[in-house]
């Protein structure tokens, strides 16, 4: 009888402490993971009670703001407007109870709903003070984003512009975009459209980056003390290269060149034989300095974020993996990256060879504008040395000024530059990333646009010049 109870004992003792167990994973260890689980309506519907802190671009537009859609006795209830519609619905993405948040509105959820630390909030409940979110204040420029968005003209594709200085980010375009505004009636008709409007395309989509990764593959080539600008290699064509033939653009066969003639002509023969040369595992060093193979550091939402590097199946490979790093040099194999991506690395190389990390809020001020947090520059990793951001800054020169992206030239203003075409299924993706101006650079961008029959230099160069031009004015 005695060891009939001890089991039966035993048995509620164990279920007793599973059910503590349960309990204390969601309201202690993993509570962090359920208040930011997107589908978690309660928590949305609480805040619904909560006016929600206002978003600003740098130059005070009103990017997101509150409106009154229901009062019970005292309380009342607010939603959200979007009164730039369009302009930045993927980087300040919305939030609606019934449809939970993206982009800024996800990411910076504790500071525009005011949740503080436990003790704070537990005070301020004891004071009966009401919560209320704070604001934030965008490092965006409204008009270089409009700017981008007309010169994409409905093309599907990117615009990511930063300051090289400090990592600020002053355009993130993308489309086809969509309104916020219409995301609770519209929700279920944008996420069946097949040009899906809602994924964010700058930091969302893996594209091929053909010869515009030529200036991470110079960058490795250079800093590494292999090569020099005036190295001599062979751009004749056809070459092996990972054992299978590889030509020239037109297959134009060009002889003995510097390396400095091959980024200005982007000669394919000569930067596959670089990248056989530098070998994975020097390729690959340079890539995780450039922050290839791991997500970005930005202030969005990590699922809406996509790591670049050469995939396989949806899998990232490593140098331990079997890559023809010839053809990952000239920005062909399995390689794909992010527009956001590639904008960093031409702010790195930009500004002396420090990565700034990227960043959409400066500031964090309460509904008296009282500055309560400031996001201070900060440097992602030191890629290369100085001296070889200047050399390579002269070899980018060269493309603008006489190479294949002459359509990017600023009037007044030197343009360090580099095209590039990718073949996908057909079409054309075309790219260009450039900084501005070269001798103290206040502008790094990337530009892409998909599916198009043109190549880089007469598509994506002249949106590039037109954003600039927007920002350095």
């Amino acid at each position: 009888m005695n060891a009939r109870i001890y089991r039966l004992f035993g048995l509620v003792v164990l279920l007793f402490g599973l059910l503590v167990g349960f309990t204390s994973y969601w309201s202690v260890f993993d509570a962090k993971g359920l208040e930011h689980n997107p589908q978690n309506k309660r928590l949305l519907l609480e805040e619904l009670r909560i006016r929600r802190g206002l978003i600003f671009a740098a130059d005070g537009t009103v990017l997101a703001r509150n409106r009154v859609v229901g009062q019970d006795g005292s309380a009342r209830f607010y939603g959200r407007i979007y009164p730039t519609d369009t302009l930045f619905s993927h980087v300040v993405g919305y939030n609606f109870a019934d449809r939970g948040r993206s982009g800024l509105e996800r990411s910076h959820n504790d500071e525009l709903t005011g949740n503080k630390d436990e003790f704070t909030t537990l005070i301020d409940e004891l004071r009966g003070k009401e919560r209320e979110g704070d604001d934030l204040v965008t490092t965006l420029d409204p008009g270089a984003q409009q700017t981008a968005l007309q010169a994409l003209a409905g093309r599907a594709g990117s615009v990511v512009a930063i300051d090289p200085r400090s990592g600020r980010v002053l355009v993130m375009a993308a489309q086809p975009d969509f309104n916020p505004n219409r995301i609770p009636d519209e929700f279920g008709t944008l996420n069946r459209d097949p040009r899906s409007p809602l994924f964010n395309r700058s930091t969302q989509s893996g594209y091929p980056p053909g010869s515009t990764f030529k200036v991470m593959t110079a960058t490795a080539a250079l800093d590494s003390g292999r090569f020099q600008p005036n190295s001599v290699l062979d751009g004749s064509s056809p070459k092996k290269i990972g054992g299978v033939p590889l030509s020239n653009f037109g297959n134009e066969d060009y002889g003995p060149v510097t390396l400095t003639t091959a980024l200005t002509n982007s000669i394919n023969t000569v930067w596959g034989r670089v990248g056989e040369r530098l070998g994975k595992a020097t390729m690959y060093e340079y890539m995780r300095r450039f922050g290839f193979n791991r997500k970005p550091h930005i202030d969005l939402p990590r699922d809406e974020l996509r790591a670049s590097g050469v995939y396989d199946n949806g899998k990232l490979l490593d140098d331990s993996d079997a890559v023809d790093i010839g053809r990952v040099a000239i920005g062909q194999e399995r390689l794909l990256v992010t527009p956001l991506q590639m904008a960093m690395v031409v702010s790195a190389i930009g500004n002396g060879g420090a990565l700034m990390r990227p960043h959409l809020v400066e500031r964090v001020r309460d509904h008296d504008g009282k500055t309560v947090k400031s996001l201070k520059p900060a440097e992602e990793s030191n890629v290369m040395k100085p001296s070889t951001a200047s050399a390579l800054g002269a070899m980018m020169s060269k493309v603008v000024e006489e190479g294949t992206g002459t359509a990017a030239a600023l009037s007044g203003i030197d343009v360090a530059g580099k095209t590039g075409t990718a073949e996908v299924g057909g079409t054309n993706q075309a790219w260009f990333i450039a900084f501005a101006p070269v001798t103290a650079p206040r502008v790094a961008i990337a530009v892409t646009v998909e599916r198009t029959t043109g190549q880089g230099g007469t598509i994506a160069a002249p949106i590039a010049k037109q954003v600039m031009e927007s920002l350095l004015r």
